[in-house]
């Protein structure tokens, strides 16, 4: 969908269907701020693409009172304002509720060409003619329901199935995410488009001695991973990789340079949670092995990608998965499961499990990508300009019809 080469700004915004200027609503009243993961980078990361790579149209940005301050800095830009809604995020069900009861008035009001909703909670009131765009990221609820309580399940449905069929487009973020869309929700067939998530991969600008200390690893000495403790995320399986490794070396097996540490950041405030997993897999022992970041800025993060020996990603289910393509962006071998839309997003570029569960898989996987060189992937269709430039493209799509 994205498309290469360098291209100016001019040329980006002279694209058939962006020839006239537009006024473009983004609702940002679901942003709970540091609360939303990796949709509230995706956001974040697509507003900065906006304000840098649109020189053309104007935004108005629906913020609520206890996120504005956090977008407040996007006013500097004279083509972006803050609609500052009277609800709070904080609080999910009234701020559902407005967005449905006031949402489409507020947006008639500021007399915006089109909505733009980043996730799945289109207004069900919208009689004011505006269409919207509609991104849905994955169905995680449909897959993994033990995740989620009844009340929320049937919300996220009906709110999926309601986007499908009221959206004059709707977004996703990989052909896997877009043929389950399609599998689950017919309607969507004619609407979907794949935009692939921007990614933007910047130098650490931290010296290494200050993690390094932190964390008593050494620079090529360790395993880097990034993972949560959400059972899709299949950390387990890594933790026994790295206890079958450590059994190999205390059994005196030279295995081509085997290293026996693991940093893992995204765990968080769940380390009880990851110690009582520990004791129940029998892994106790391995505990000096594995160093837990907790929350880690993202040049704390970018410097570990940059040190690692191998960059290690154990997940079954991913709507993108963005961290195997940052560590292939600075150069780092990956091992990884083929799972969902993993593949598709790296390209078949890193080294893959066939078996997301095999521990022995997992080590001789290890050992392979032990033994190749440096791999740097450019992964150009993910540069922000690109992306920018496709989101335009499907907010701006059917003016010129």
């Amino acid at each position: 969908m994205c498309y290469d080469g360098e291209d100016t700004e001019a040329e980006l915004l002279t694209d058939r269907g962006l020839e006239k200027s537009m006024r473009i609503g983004i609702d940002l009243l679901w942003v709970r701020v540091g609360i939303c993961g990796g949709t509230e980078s995706f956001i974040r990361n697509l507003l900065d693409g906006f304000q840098e790579h649109d020189r053309k149209n104007e935004y108005v940005l629906f913020v609520s009172e206890d996120n504005a301050a956090s977008f407040a800095h996007y006013e500097h830009n004279g083509r972006m304002r803050l609609y500052r809604c009277q609800v709070k995020s904080c609080s999910q069900p009234r701020r559902i509720l407005w967005e449905n009861l006031y949402l489409d008035k507020a947006a008639a009001r500021e007399k915006v060409d089109v909505m733009f909703i980043p996730v799945y909670s289109m207004p069900k009131t919208h009689r004011g003619g505006i269409p919207y765009v509609c991104t849905i990221h994955d169905l995680q609820a449909l897959h993994y329901p033990q995740y989620f309580s009844a009340v929320r399940r049937l919300f996220l449905k009906r709110s999926w199935r309601y986007s499908c069929r009221a959206a004059k487009k709707i977004v996703t973020g990989s052909n896997y995410c877009k043929e389950d869309l399609i599998r689950h929700y017919p309607e969507a067939k004619e609407k979907v488009t794949i935009i692939y998530d921007a990614v933007s991969t910047k130098q650490s600008v931290l010296s290494f001695a200050e993690p390094a200390a932190r964390y008593g690893i050494e620079a090529e000495r360790y395993y880097y991973c990034v993972s949560s403790m959400l059972p899709h995320k299949n950390l387990v399986t890594v933790l026994r990789a790295m206890w079958e490794i450590e059994k190999r070396r205390k059994a005196g097996e030279k295995s081509r340079n085997l290293v026996n540490k693991l940093v893992i950041s995204g765990v968080g405030n769940q380390q009880e949670a990851f110690e009582k997993m520990l004791a129940q897999q029998g892994l106790e022992e391995i505990r000096d092995k594995i160093v837990l970041t907790g929350f880690v800025s993202d040049e704390e993060r970018d410097c570990l990608y940059e040190n690692c020996k191998l960059f290690l990603f154990p997940s079954v289910f991913e709507g993108f998965g963005m961290p195997p393509i940052e560590a292939m962006r600075r150069g780092k071998r990956v091992v990884m499961t083929r799972e969902a839309c993993l593949e598709e997003v790296t390209e078949g570029k890193a080294v893959y499990v066939e078996d997301p569960y095999d521990v022995k898989e997992w080590v001789e996987k290890i050992e392979t990508a032990l033994t190749l060189a440096p791999g740097w992937v450019a992964f150009e269709k993910y540069e922000l300009r690109n992306v920018v430039r496709e989101y335009l493209r499907v907010l701006g799509g059917w003016q010129d019809s």
